[in-house]
């Protein structure tokens, strides 16, 4: 892309002819191209496509360290944005780059407005709304350890050294209540032995895609996730599924026998001892 300087000259004269694109680019490597023009646009090789669809705010900047922000809405595109794909989470932490070109000119190049990351995605039933946080979000994040009762590693990360895989089964499922409730009635593992685990699908729509189990009930053979599925679920679908640690120092010596990587801290006292004067 060439530099803004004729563009520049361009946006100082007193009829314009401005288009805003934004490319958002995931994760898993997909480019998604959209712009607010009424026709498509190529810019650098990428095609953006006039996406009617979808409104911006304005955007706002400051000097001090606030985080920069922008939300933006739009329609649900079966070709491009699609509900079960955010439900998916294939558009979390997307990088997301908003620019200004000449649509009557596009060789005068670039306006650079904003880059950031995808915040939290709210999806509805016919439309979408997520916000863009700049890059100074990255330093409102928490770093250092908290002290807590409760563990702070992850079942079977180097911190845990649990060996997640003596930890889990494979099945398929057997019946089907939603895509957040189902059966598989050959497992016969403890009440409450997934609880908190995580299950992968490796068959179905769903195949590669993971989510947390909320509870697993024995006597009914019922497992139940924290959230849905964003695919359908269907009999005979297969998968793979973790055990769940609730990370309490009973159940790290009970369940797993690894109180000597337990990352909590059981035995300090918390505000309630301090309220009733135990300290």
């Amino acid at each position: 892309m060439k530099s803004a300087g004729a563009l520049g000259t361009h946006l100082t004269g007193e009829v314009t002819t401005v288009a805003t694109c934004w490319k958002v680019t995931r994760v898993d490597g997909q480019v998604f191209a959209f712009t607010d023009h009424n026709a498509n646009l190529t810019v650098s090789g990428i095609v953006y496509a006039a996406a009617t669809g979808y409104t911006r705010s304005a955007i706002q900047t400051s000097a001090a360290l606030n985080v920069d922000n922008l939300e933006l809405e739009g329609a649900f595109n079966s070709a491009g944005i699609t509900e079960a794909d955010l439900r998916a989470g294939l558009w979390d932490y997307a990088t997301v780059e908003i620019f200004q070109v000449n649509w009557a000119n596009i060789g005068q190049g670039t306006l650079k407005l904003r880059k950031g990351q995808l915040g939290e995605v709210r999806a509805g039933r016919t439309a979408f709304q997520t916000e863009l946080r700049g890059l100074v979000q990255q330093l409102q994040q928490s770093v250092g350890r908290l002290y807590g009762p409760a563990c702070d590693a992850d079942l079977g990360d180097t911190r845990c050294g649990v060996t997640l895989a003596s930890y889990t089964v494979t099945g398929s499922i057997t019946s089907v209540t939603s895509n957040r409730v189902f059966l598989d009635t050959a497992r016969t593992q403890a009440l409450g032995y997934f609880d908190y685990g995580k299950i992968t699908f490796t068959s179905g729509l769903n195949n590669g895609l993971s989510m947390e189990v909320k509870t697993w009930v024995l006597s009914t053979k019922m497992i139940s996730l924290q959230l849905p599925m964003p695919y359908t679920v269907v009999a005979g679908d297969t998968y793979s599924m973790s055990a769940g640690c609730d990370k309490r120092f009973a159940t790290c010596k009970a369940t797993f026998n690894n109180v000597n990587n337990f990352r909590g801290f059981p035995h300090v006292p918390g505000l309630d001892q301090m309220a009733s004067g135990g300290l």
